[in-house]
């Protein structure tokens, strides 16, 4: 037991400072779950639901009731001189009465649709496909949004840590003519002078905390979660050896051609016949025995039932043009493909060029920190021996913070440009 509490002490101080820290990829993930469009994959799943459960539902016996009463002007009789000489025979028929009525069923049952259900799921799950695949294009667009936040935290913090330091020196630079003027070795315009970019540069520092505290909110609402107290941590600078593309905008290219062929299967359904079952009942006057309707006005029940045929020939007009559309409108997405595989390979070559570009440049960054920092302490020497005055000394002092904020800005213009490049290329 005693060793177990040893380790989760152990462990508590790694715990605490990951707690305390946000990487670039825990931010996009949050945001992207956070974004209210995520809802749209749950919306569409449950619409795609919904339509296959009617397609099926095709398949059903399909039921219309109906009532009605007509009356027509005329109605099918007997020759007159028949209906005498049945007369005399004691048989009375008058024919068939002007007023008609009838309660009924019609039903019908599909026994095969030539394959039109089947296409119809098919072209509905290629559909929502797309339609995922278009809502995964614009949640990607979030991932740059969220790392050009990420990044303009990041130099906006590193040009505060630099204040910051400025300031250190222009404290110590203050005390020391302060010091140097109660000795009557420095005049007091020295002392103002510093003091004067002394409390400029901490109006830097507040404004860089105060816009350092504005993208902090902006990413919390893009995040849905807070980052006070967090640090953010560098990405890796790594640069992706694999450059083909992997966008979600060539998945929403591959759906969309999917979809036209799912299209082309329904196109076929419609040149096939239909086979289905059919019954007609109904219950009213007058009914199949017309004879019988003739002689008498009671309602009676009636039933029609059969196997129906039937085939639009219509379809096969269209048909070569129909494929034709969907071919042409394959090409099209092919092309609008190609040229986004083209513009993006551009993209990756030229930031491929200002990575390289960077990485060149900042080879000498450290030197001139070293040797910026180097001729300040030799002027804030010379101060102290009279050589020079303050001017010269502020001026080593902005030439020193320039520098490092220089090679900090180089740093984090490299891993952004890494960073752009993954996100061109989906890596």
């Amino acid at each position: 037991m005693t060793r177990l509490y040893v380790l989760l002490i152990l462990s508590l101080p790694a715990s605490v400072c990951a707690f305390a820290q946000a990487t670039l990829e825990r931010c996009v993930e949050l945001a992207q779950e956070n974004y209210p469009l995520i809802r749209k994959y749950d919306l569409l799943n449950r619409t795609k639901d919904v339509h296959l459960s009617d397609i099926n539902k095709g398949w059903l016996p399909q039921i219309s009731l109906y009532a009605q009463g007509t009356v027509q002007n005329e109605t099918p009789s007997f020759p007159e001189s028949l209906s005498e000489m049945l007369g005399r025979t004691g048989t009375d028929i008058s024919g068939l009465d002007e007023w008609q009525y009838k309660a009924g069923a019609d039903i019908s049952q599909t026994i095969w649709d030539g394959g039109a259900s089947k296409a119809r799921r098919k072209t509905e799950r290629a559909e929502n496909a797309e339609r995922q695949a278009a809502v995964d294009v614009r949640l990607y667009a979030v991932r740059e949004r969220v790392e050009n936040l990420f990044f303009g935290i990041l130099l906006i913090e590193e040009q505060a840590e630099q204040t910051r330091a400025m300031q250190t020196l222009l404290q110590s630079s203050l005390d020391k003519l302060r010091a140097m003027r109660k000795n009557g070795t420095a005049m007091q315009s020295d002392v103002d002078m510093v003091e004067a970019q002394f409390l400029c540069n901490a109006q830097q520092l507040i404004q860089a905390e105060s816009a350092s505290k504005s993208y902090r909110r902006m990413l919390e609402t893009f995040t849905g979660t807070s980052l006070a107290g967090k640090e953010l941590v560098k990405p890796d600078a790594s640069v992706p050896q694999n450059l083909l593309p992997e966008r979600p905008e060539l998945r929403r290219f591959e759906a969309r051609l999917k979809t036209n062929e799912a299209k082309n299967a329904s196109i076929a359904a419609r040149t096939m016949p239909k086979i289905g079952l059919f019954a007609q009942a109904w219950y009213g006057y007058p009914g199949f025995d017309y004879f019988k309707s003739m002689t008498n006005r009671d309602l009676s029940f009636n039933l029609l039932a059969g196997v129906k045929v039937s085939w639009n020939i219509g379809a096969f007009y269209t048909k070569k043009n129909d494929k034709l559309k969907l071919k042409l409108s394959s090409e099209d997405i092919s092309a609008e493909r190609d040229v986004f595989l083209f513009d993006t390979n551009l993209k990756v070559r030229s930031q491929l060029d200002r990575i390289d570009e960077l990485k060149a440049v900042m080879k000498e960054n450290g030197r001139i920190v070293e040797l910026r920092a180097s001729v300040r302490k030799a002027a804030e020497s010379q101060l102290d021996n009279g050589v020079i005055d303050a001017t010269a000394l502020l001026a080593k002092l902005t030439d020193e913070k320039q520098a490092r904020l220089t090679a900090s800005y180089h740093e984090i213009q490299l891993l952004q440009s890494i960073c752009q490049l993954k996100y061109t290329l989906n890596k």
